[in-house]
């Protein structure tokens, strides 16, 4: 398959985010993964209600892997680059790396599985969509 473009957000460190240490907690990650993807979305003109209101279809993670590489602390800069990896059937596979500047703060690797909202079956995507998935600049 054709290599598809990355998607990049901008987020800067919470107090919120972070454990005692002022080190951002392991689970924020996923926060800040999570927002990035809305945002891929969104840039693709696919908002998620969008998704729901007029396809009925909502994309759910299937399957994460994470690892970590360095700390993120409170009140750093950072970027969440999305990059998708496969879009198949009925699921795309991203991967994500949030950095802080050129540095690999963690990776990860995502399916998300389209589903049918009504039945919570796995759908195939449209072919406009999957057009859209494919298309992001």
């Amino acid at each position: 398959m054709a290599e598809h473009p990355a998607h990049r957000f901008a987020l800067r460190v919470y107090f919120e985010d972070t454990d005692a240490g002022g080190i951002v907690y392991h689970a924020a990650h996923l926060r800040f993964a999570e927002r990035a993807r809305t945002e891929w979305l969104r840039d693709l003109g696919l908002p998620h209600r969008q998704l729901i209101e007029a396809e009925g279809l909502i994309f759910v993670v299937k399957r994460l892997a994470i690892e970590y590489h360095r700390p993120a602390r409170l009140d750093e800069s950072l970027a969440v680059v999305t990059h998708p990896r496969h879009i198949g059937a009925a699921s795309v596979t991203l991967e994500q790396a949030i950095r802080r500047g050129e540095e690999a703060i963690a990776t990860l690797e995502v399916v998300l599985a389209c589903v049918r909202l009504a039945t919570g079956r796995p759908e195939r995507i449209p072919a406009a969509l999957r057009a859209a998935l494919a298309a992001h600049p």
